[in-house]
């Protein structure tokens, strides 16, 4: 898929010189039972005292800068079930996408958000607030974790909005346990916290989707 390869590319321009591949290795992915790797997570109360979305700068010139899409397009072009058109500007025509969330197929690109995993006020809250510009930059332009950025319905996206699963989770019966997965792999990947009710959701989301694994890799 277009999208591995994107992260593939943007993992070797990062990679370490020789010099100093021995000092700095690349990260190992890592797989969890849900019920793990939601217990793995810290606990800790959200503050989102300070949170301005403005802090984290997105989209940027995606993985591929020479390409002419940002990351918003690039995200579109990977999740792509029938491939769009690219005109000049990086203008997607047709195409066809299938937004997980609510079992949705759509035809236009501009009727589809991508949302953040785990959204940009809910990272603030769980961690994020002590980060650098730089890497909250990276955070809001995740693609070298597939489950980082989402291409969904526009209505389902804003309907989650800030919200954590302890307060909103997709509406397509299906969609459960990918979804808690997901969430639990972003927050473990950026070294995010989940406060109580999070916590507690996400783990009964675990007890009733047996056999889910949580894959992450730490984030650079």
């Amino acid at each position: 898929m277009m999208r591995t390869a994107m992260a593939a590319a943007a993992l070797a321009l990062s990679l370490p010189t020789a010099a100093h591949a021995a000092e700095q290795p690349a990260a190992v992915p890592q797989v969890l039972p849900m019920g793990a790797a939601v217990s793995a997570l810290p606990l800790a109360v959200e503050d989102r005292n300070g949170y301005q979305r403005t802090s984290f700068k997105h989209w940027n010139a995606g993985d591929i800068p020479a390409d002419g899409c940002n990351t918003r397009a690039e995200v579109l072009l990977s999740e792509a079930v029938e491939y769009p058109e690219i005109g000049p500007g990086c203008a997607l025509t047709g195409g066809v996408w299938w937004s997980y969330y609510d079992d949705t197929t759509v035809t236009e690109a501009s009727k589809l958000d991508i949302d953040h995993m785990v959204p940009l006020a809910e990272a603030w809250d769980s961690g994020a607030s002590s980060w650098t510009a730089k890497r909250r930059e990276a955070y809001a332009n995740d693609q070298g974790q597939l489950s980082s950025l989402v291409a969904v319905t526009a209505r389902s996206n804003r309907s989650k909005a800030d919200q954590d699963p302890a307060e909103w989770l997709p509406p397509a019966p299906d969609a459960l346990c990918r979804y808690g997965a997901e969430w639990t792999a972003t927050k473990l990947r950026w070294g995010l916290a989940v406060d109580g009710a999070e916590r507690e959701r996400l783990l009964d989301i675990a007890a009733d989707c047996g056999g889910t694994e949580v894959e992450f890799t730490p984030a650079p």
